[in-house]
């Protein structure tokens, strides 16, 4: 089996192309070339297929002739990952499968635009975050109260008062099952300057990694509300990096480095 290894922020991707659709990618599967120990070791797995060799977007075949399969670590499939995206328009990019410049790929979230520069960053028009209200987390035996904001998948952005350098991401997070039936990315966050923030992010599925850009988007989101604002560019600091959230009243984009690291064969024991 063919693959590479890419990461956007050292949010990490193992890549596997598919453009005819043959591949079984079980859950197993996934969880297994994730494995950090046993595995490649990954935050999720990017299946590159055909738009319209794929039931479940084939609607958006008009739009995107790619859909990006976009598996969680513990195998389970998500609606959207922004750092994935760039990570996958970069490889198609690398690969001869898109040019240089503009074009759409398709998500279980919608089609997604990016804009990929033949050397630099990769943006991705995001979609309008939709802000459903407040809810809370608890982390470490501490709760904090966020917006509830939807991207496409959903999110709990925290601005909490202690350094998040300090907080403990060991566990998962506790959030209100009511409200997130089905799982929630929680991003906790420091407002550290004019439109900048610090950010960790504990993402269903997976654990914490060092980076979401679904999760820097929420947290720009969520960073403009406290201070009044809904509109402008702010510069989000994970731990795997710095990327740049643009929000203009109509969508948001997230623009960071997108690279491709490794390719060969994959081969895991029965």
């Amino acid at each position: 089996m063919k693959f590479l290894k890419g990461h956007g922020t050292e949010n990490d991707f193992v890549i596997l192309p598919d453009p005819d659709g043959e591949l079984d990618v079980t859950a197993d599967l996934v969880a297994a070339i994730c494995d950090r120990r046993a595995g490649l070791g990954a935050d999720g797995v990017l299946r590159v297929v055909r738009t319209k060799l794929s039931p479940e977007v084939v609607e958006q075949a008009g739009q995107a002739e790619w859909f990006m399969d976009y598996r969680n670590s513990d195998g389970s499939m998500a609606e959207m990952c922004g750092n994935g995206a760039r990570v996958f328009a970069r490889y198609l990019v690398d690969a001869g499968l898109a040019a240089p410049g503009e074009f759409g790929i398709a998500t279980r979230g919608g089609v997604r635009g990016v804009r990929v520069e033949a050397e630099g960053d990769v943006s991705v028009d995001m979609g309008l975050p939709i802000v459903l209200g407040e809810s809370v987390t608890t982390v470490a035996g501490q709760e904090y109260v966020g917006l509830h904001i939807d991207l496409g998948n959903p999110h709990l952005a925290c601005a909490i008062g202690e350094p998040v350098v300090q907080l403990d991401l060991s566990h998962q997070p506790g959030f209100d099952p009511g409200v997130f039936p089905n799982g929630v990315n929680i991003e906790l966050f420091n407002p550290v300057g004019p439109r900048r923030a610090l950010m960790r992010v504990f993402e269903r599925g997976v654990g914490e990694t060092r980076s979401c850009g679904t999760g820097t988007v929420a947290t720009a989101v969520a960073a403009a509300h406290q201070a009044g604002e809904s509109t402008g560019e702010w510069i989000v600091e994970v731990p795997g990096g710095r990327v740049t959230v643009t929000l203009d009243g109509r969508t948001s984009f997230l623009k960071g480095p997108a690279v491709i690291i490794a390719s060969g064969e994959l081969t895991l024991a029965e």
